[in-house]
């Protein structure tokens, strides 16, 4: 008996090439409106290091965007020297690194016990208060937390890193509670039939789970606490713990700023927290998609 040939899937290989290029075809619209979008950011770093490049002759003479000539790096040695910049940088390396740690073992403790008792009352009505703190901006309570502070003895770098803790549950807390509906209750209860507590549950087998949303809330806590000014402005009250922000608020004067040696200072600030995002962002990316899918 002759082998009976099977059956094609019905389309030449002519049409399937054709399929499969329309597959792949660019989407030329989107592509533009990517590279307008990526211009608000390029064309502003540019222009940033276009001064920070300058001589205050230059910066005067032209529009801004042209690129120097000769070069002035002597603007990055006098933001250096002015604004202390070992000190600054380390007092700000300090506070960032301790309050991205106490927040990320505080927040995923605190939003696991929401997540896992969300049936009851009391964890549903503080679930929606920890939320409705995102919507109060710092300056409405500004005036009684520098009150406060300077009472309890906070008014340092210690008190500093309790305010960025306490003030980003309402965030990270949203963030973890989401992730963690996506992780099955099946593997807690395993762990629970096996003899192990909760504490040890949540230790060896959901907080190793959570290290996408735990590099998505560092990051975020990271640059806040590195960028953030008006906390420190009116919450330190030692001219020796002030942070990068603080001490690159002396270029400003009453009627000039120093933008050259300015600008110069500003990426250097920068620098240390760009080469942390790069490293980071696979896990920030990860880390919101998987937390926004149940």
């Amino acid at each position: 008996m002759n082998a009976i040939p099977a059956k094609s899937s019905g389309m030449n290989p002519h049409t399937q090439h054709g399929h499969g290029r329309r597959l792949h075809r660019v989407n030329w619209w989107l592509t533009a409106l990517v590279a307008v979008c990526s211009l608000t950011v390029l064309v502003p770093l540019y222009f940033a290091v276009a001064v920070a490049l300058k001589s205050p002759e230059q910066l005067a003479k032209g529009t801004g965007f042209e690129w120097p000539n000769p070069v002035h790096w002597g603007n990055f040695a006098e933001a250096w020297a002015r604004t202390n910049f070992p000190r600054a940088l380390m007092n700000t390396a300090m506070i960032t690194v301790c309050s991205v740690v106490l927040t990320l073992l505080t927040s995923s403790v605190l939003a696991y016990a929401l997540a896992r008792n969300m049936h009851r009352p009391f964890f549903k009505i503080a679930y929606y208060y920890f939320l409705a703190a995102m919507f109060i901006p710092f300056p409405i309570v500004m005036l009684p937390v520098v009150k406060e502070t300077g009472l309890l003895g906070l008014d340092n770098q210690a008190g500093l890193i309790v305010l960025y803790t306490l003030y980003g549950f309402s965030m990270n807390i949203f963030l973890y509670t989401t992730y963690l509906h996506s992780i099955p209750m099946e593997l807690e209860e395993a762990a629970r039939v096996d003899g192990a507590s909760t504490w040890r549950v949540f230790w060896q087998i959901i907080f190793p789970l959570l290290m996408p949303m735990n590099a998505t809330v560092g990051i975020l806590t990271c640059v806040w606490a590195w960028n953030d000014f008006i906390m420190p402005l009116v919450v330190l009250t030692d001219p020796g713990a002030r942070t990068l922000p603080l001490a690159q608020y002396v270029f400003q004067g009453q009627y000039n700023t120093n933008y050259t040696v300015a600008f110069a200072s500003y990426l250097m600030a920068m620098a240390p927290l760009l080469i942390v995002y790069i490293f980071s962002q696979r896990w920030v990316i990860s880390g919101v998609v998987r937390g926004s899918v149940k």
